[in-house]
């Protein structure tokens, strides 16, 4: 279980998450909605342990596993991931290079030919071709083709519970749907997702196992996956009105 207790966050000495409580078990998706400016993105950070974003109060375990004031690389290797709203450019390494070299990360005894049988299921898995290997990682690629590399990557890497920021952003119905689908393929495999996203047509393939609401910092309400279309309907205004 993923286990995120009381968390607090601040960015450059301001208070982002005042109190943020979610468990999320393997196997299951939860989705993070909320208005923009929120801290929905800055949850994922300071999970992924990014040096701006600094705790200032609360936990974070990977089973159990206290990952709170670990560094990026050891949080990793605990079992966490994290596919980024904006993917950063890195021109002069080749995806295929930078996977392989993934893979080999967590998966120390694995042999060349087991990694190009794990890619080439991947591959299928997203529709992709090998040449989308010799692209430089993310540089020159559009939004969606950047969201796509950041999934494959999730599918190389295998991690316990992965956080994806947005990733239906730039991806069109085609691409979104095999983007599901691949999620819900590590949903099977017992890996516990955490999908922020602002709209429901993700999750209407995803069927998450519940929906949270994120708003002024904190957590304001959290439902089944009926949810995210009560909110297209009445927008968040409606919220306030049930506060």
């Amino acid at each position: 279980m993923l286990v995120i207790s009381n968390l607090g966050v601040s960015i450059e000495g301001k208070q982002v998450l005042k109190s943020v409580s979610l468990q999320i078990s393997a196997g299951q998706v939860h989705a993070l909605m909320g208005p923009n400016g929120m801290g929905k993105s800055t949850l994922g950070f300071a999970l992924a342990g990014h040096p701006k974003y600094k705790i200032t109060q609360g936990s974070v375990f990977v089973d159990d596993k206290d990952i709170t004031v670990l560094a990026p690389e050891e949080r990793s290797r605990a079992g966490l991931f994290l596919a980024f709203q904006h993917p950063v450019e890195i021109p002069g390494i080749k995806l295929g290079q930078f996977l392989f070299t993934c893979y080999k990360s967590s998966h120390a005894n694995a042999t060349p030919a087991e990694f190009k049988k794990r890619l080439d299921e991947c591959l299928g898995l997203l529709k992709l071709s090998k040449d989308f290997l010799d692209k430089q990682l993310n540089a020159g690629m559009s939004g969606g083709e950047k969201k796509r590399a950041e999934v494959l990557q999730l599918l190389i890497i295998q991690p316990k519970y992965a956080v994806l920021d947005e990733t239906d952003s730039g991806l069109d119905i085609d691409s979104l749907k095999i983007v599901c689908d691949a999620v819900n393929v590590l949903k099977q495999q017992g890996i516990g997702c955490l999908v922020i996203t602002h709209y429901a047509r993700m999750l209407a393939y995803l069927n998450p196992d519940a929906v949270h609401v994120l708003s002024e910092g904190k957590i304001v309400m959290s439902g089944s996956k009926d949810l995210p279309a009560e909110l297209e309907k009445k927008g968040y205004a409606w919220l306030k009105e049930t506060a």
